[in-house]
């Protein structure tokens, strides 16, 4: 069911499937929009849980024009969301981006979550690109079919969904959203990256084995999950979006961890 909530003088919208069970919340990354999770929704609802996939501050359907998109911002709105949902505390599975919202959120409401989840995250700051590829992220963040063709290589094990990039481009289109994924780039992870030591929640980093973001993605989601006291599991096969490229496969390791964790 789509909906949407008001907060901090924007409109953020959101999917809930209203099902039975412990709730998860799913968070995109930059430059996509809640439907990356179509291919993950149902296999979490056939493993019994309840599924709420939100649209991030200037992407998809939510306000394309905020005063601060970083990823604390986009804590604050999922920490809303959860309140006004009050339905227990949740899991929260993030991807890319939405990394270092993870760690804010646990470390800000502890109290609302039994588990995080990290998927191929930026959480901290990152080694100072060359400047070949500070130029090729500049470029990235201001012609949209740049963008839509990188985000379309980062699928390893199928093609990125047609009507997905369709869509993808068409939201893109519309005036802000650019500009908010480049104020998304500038953002400052350092924010949140300091607040790991606060994290208590169980957390989860899981890394698709193919992500050409990340020079060696197993080495990351070990060095983040040593940092948050965590756990880490690679999907093999998998690039930047395990959730949409091998949704089984993805729901397998976030619910055997759930389970061994007896969270949810």
């Amino acid at each position: 069911m789509k909906m949407s909530f008001e907060h901090e003088n924007g409109t953020i919208a959101y999917d809930d499937t209203q099902a039975d069970g412990p709730l998860v919340l799913c968070l995109p990354g930059m430059g996509v929009n809640r439907r990356t999770y179509a291919p993950f929704v149902p296999e979490l609802t056939a493993r019994g849980y309840r599924v709420v996939t939100m649209d991030l501050r200037g992407q998809g359907e939510s306000s394309a024009v905020w005063s601060d998109y970083s990823a604390q911002a986009v804590a604050r709105d999922a920490i809303a969301l959860l309140r006004r949902l009050n339905a227990g505390p949740a899991v929260l599975f993030t991807n890319s981006y939405t990394g270092a919202t993870a760690v804010w959120a646990a470390a800000e409401a502890p109290e609302l979550f039994t588990a995080v989840i990290l998927s191929n995250p930026f959480a901290r700051v990152m080694p100072k690109p060359n400047l070949v590829m500070r130029a090729a992220t500049v470029a990235l963040s201001r012609v949209r079919p740049l963008w839509i063709a990188y985000w379309a290589s980062l699928y390893k094990t199928k093609k990125a969904d047609p009507a997905e990039k369709r869509a993808l481009s068409g939201s893109l289109k519309e005036p802000g959203r650019m500009a908010a994924m480049r104020a998304m780039m500038q953002s400052d992870a350092s924010v949140c990256e300091a607040r790991m030591g606060e994290v208590r929640t169980p957390v989860l980093v899981l890394m698709g084995e193919k992500d050409p973001d990340f020079p060696d993605p197993a080495a990351e989601g070990r060095l983040l999950a040593e940092r948050l006291r965590g756990e880490t599991t690679v999907i093999a096969r998998a690039g930047h979006y395990p959730h949409a490229e091998l949704p089984g496969e993805t729901a397998d390791a976030v619910v055997a961890f759930l389970r061994e964790r007896a969270v949810a």
